[in-house]
């Protein structure tokens, strides 16, 4: 189908031919897993071979099946397998046919002690007695602890708040680490639109519940601004319906004001190249997924953490996805999504950046569709636009416009533009996505702005 396109990135986004780097290195259709189809009663106990989108899809029924036996799962990356957490009284029995079952429909099986009941348990205990700025936790089933992360403005009497609330939940439950950076929103992502002086990122095209176009992208942006344009300072093209931010998510639903706008399901990684988003899946702790944003481009990284709650200085964000990709200010909203074409996340914050690294968390985009009452992908190829993939050519609403301004804002104020430097892109090219090359063109522009007030915690955001 032919797209409607809004107007084409500045002359800072179409830059040469550069070498391919890292993500873009290893986003091809690799060896995409077959299952283990052997016959013999030897190999059905066996784990089978996944990839990791159909490792999550094979959680989810066990999880069902195993019911309060189940104790999470994470995908091991290397050996392409489920791993299953199952509670240790339940897998002690010699002749337990719910394990046996698990075991046949592929997925490895760990006894564990800890169960997601007292998981989330210990975890309504830190929210009760150590919601501090700059602190997160996170369930990680491959630990079967809750992770908890401070941020370098946690000290003193802080600290030891937070450390005391560790060590009362018991070693066996939690564990706790410091990191260099500072827990901020990414204000923008991987294709940039501006609204009310702050810079945002296109996350995926959706249509809304009424059947019109629209685009998901991160909460902290959507109550940033009503209106929101694909070129700084250009006319609105869209205006947010609905936003949620601080609280149960950061995701916000933004409307086309054009109802004929074609809007692809599809993510621009650079260069011209577009991957095809086919369905919208949940993560998986271990999974290797990809992060496209308009300030540092495509970058790719593992899933560290579920359910995880991230204490802003705007207030507490539950049920987030924890990452090690790396992002910096003018990658809020942006796309986090799979190999294959899975819709994962939406870029909320973290602390560090792309030199150093750091903690990133990312809205899921499961629950966001149903918080929203929206599908994936536009009206006329909802839940997948494999056919829509415009090849080599720039397409898809929310085509990067260039530089912009990123809005810096302290807890409680209205967000208000601030002048920064130019972020260059992290560049992306040389290799194939789903047949088509990703081009070599560098995957960044805009302007990166300062960090925003203190709020007295030291722990800034970055608009």
């Amino acid at each position: 189908m032919s797209h409607k396109r809004i107007p084409k990135r500045k002359a800072a986004f179409a830059a040469g031919t550069v070498a391919a780097l890292g993500a873009a290195a290893i986003l091809l259709p690799n060896a995409n897993a077959s299952q283990d189809g052997s016959s013999n009663d030897a190999a059905a106990i066996a784990p089978k071979t996944l990839k990791a989108s159909d490792a999550s899809d094979l959680a989810s029924q066990l999880q069902e099946l195993l019911g309060d036996a189940f104790a999470g799962s994470y995908y091991d990356s290397d050996k392409q397998q489920l791993v299953v957490n199952v509670v240790n009284n339940v897998i002690s029995g010699d002749d337990n046919n719910v394990v046996v079952q698990v075991k046949k429909a592929g997925a490895a099986v760990r006894e564990v002690d800890n169960s997601l009941t007292e998981l989330a348990a210990g975890a309504k205990t830190l929210k009760a007695e150590a919601t501090i700025p700059g602190t997160s936790w996170a369930v990680d089933p491959r630990t079967n602890k809750i992770l908890v992360t401070a941020d370098s403005t946690v000290t003193g009497d802080k600290w030891n708040t937070l450390e005391s609330t560790v060590k009362s939940l018991g070693s066996d439950m939690a564990t706790i680490k410091k990191s260099a950076g500072t827990f901020k929103t990414f204000v923008s992502g991987g294709d940039a639109i501006f609204g009310g002086g702050a810079r945002c990122s296109l996350g995926f095209n959706v249509t809304a519940g009424d059947g019109t176009p629209a685009f998901l992208t991160a909460g902290h942006c959507g109550v940033a601004a009503e209106q929101w344009s694909d070129t700084e300072d250009g006319e609105p093209i869209a205006t947010v319906d609905q936003a949620t931010f601080p609280g149960d998510g950061d995701f916000a639903l933004v409307k086309y004001d054009d109802p004929a706008t074609e809007a692809p399901s599809e993510v621009n990684v650079g260069g011209g190249q577009t991957v095809a988003i086919n369905q919208a899946a949940d993560a998986e702790v271990g999974a290797q997924v990809f992060r496209m944003g308009s300030t540092t481009g495509l970058a790719d990284g593992q899933v560290l953490g579920l359910d995880a709650t991230v204490n802003y200085p705007e207030g507490t964000v539950t049920g987030l996805i924890q990452t090690d990709v790396c992002a910096e200010p003018g990658d809020s909203g942006g796309s986090l999504f799979t190999q294959d074409g899975s819709a994962i996340g939406l870029t909320s914050g973290g602390s560090g950046d792309c030199t150093v690294g750091g903690e990133t968390f990312f809205q899921p985009v499961t629950t966001a569709l149903e918080a929203v009452g929206a599908t994936l992908g536009a009206g006329d190829a909802a839940g997948g636009a494999g056919d829509d993939q415009a090849g080599g050519e720039e397409a898809g609403a929310g085509d990067e416009a260039g530089a912009g301004d990123e809005a810096t804002a302290s807890p409680g104020d209205d967000a208000s533009a601030s002048p920064g430097d130019e972020a260059g892109g992290e560049a992306v090219g040389g290799e194939e996505v789903g047949g088509d090359e990703i081009g070599g063109e560098e995957a960044g522009t805009g302007d990166e702005t300062g960090n925003g007030a203190d709020d007295g915690t030291g722990v800034t955001e970055s608009h």
